[in-house]
């Protein structure tokens, strides 16, 4: 048989008592218990998924692009033929599109495990984030679109390390086994 540790104790108490950083029983609440997630945390999730969705549509909206990447490739190479052209074009945007599928995937598996509790989400979304924004600074002009999902992601990154989100990350970290 499996060891009945890894599975949720049930009945819990109906009334744990205060789980705040003030209460007598600390930031992670009862003795072993999970410690409450704050609204900051849950908002700065919220707001990386916004970031997640928002590049998605910006990804989508990349294949309404096709012809005037096929003038690109045109004008770049005129050794090519008109269906060689085609199918750069074509690859090139579904490259594209399958990259940021793949990057929105593990964006939003940072994003809840940040929910869940863990630091080190935390840490990989900020420095997502400082690149996200060295990329649209360092660039010739990002989209409207790209300067609103970096907006998302620096509200989600501010969201995380605020006193109530960062108590919540020390309380979550002893809690786990």
């Amino acid at each position: 048989m499996s060891d009945s540790t890894d599975l949720p104790r049930f009945p819990q108490e109906s009334s744990p008592g205060p789980t705040g950083p003030t209460g007598p029983t600390g930031p992670a609440g009862p003795a072993g218990a999970a410690p409450t997630r704050p609204g900051t945390v849950n908002g700065a999730f919220w707001a990386f998924l916004a970031a997640t969705v928002i590049s998605i549509v910006s990804g989508l909206l990349v294949l309404g692009q096709r012809d005037a990447l096929a003038d690109a490739v045109r004008r770049s190479n005129t050794k090519l033929t008109a269906q060689q052209i085609d199918q750069a074009a074509t690859v090139a945007l579904v490259a594209a599109v399958v990259i940021a599928v793949l990057i929105a995937l593990l964006y939003l598996f940072f994003a809840v495990k940040l929910r869940a509790g863990r630091n080190w989400a935390r840490i990989v979304l900020t420095v997502l984030t400082a690149l996200q924004v060295i990329s649209l600074l360092a660039g010739s002009g990002g989209s409207w679109i790209g300067y609103l999902s970096c907006l998302a992601a620096v509200i989600g990154v501010v969201l995380s390390f605020l006193p109530e989100s960062s108590a919540y990350f020390a309380a979550a970290k002893p809690v786990r086994r």
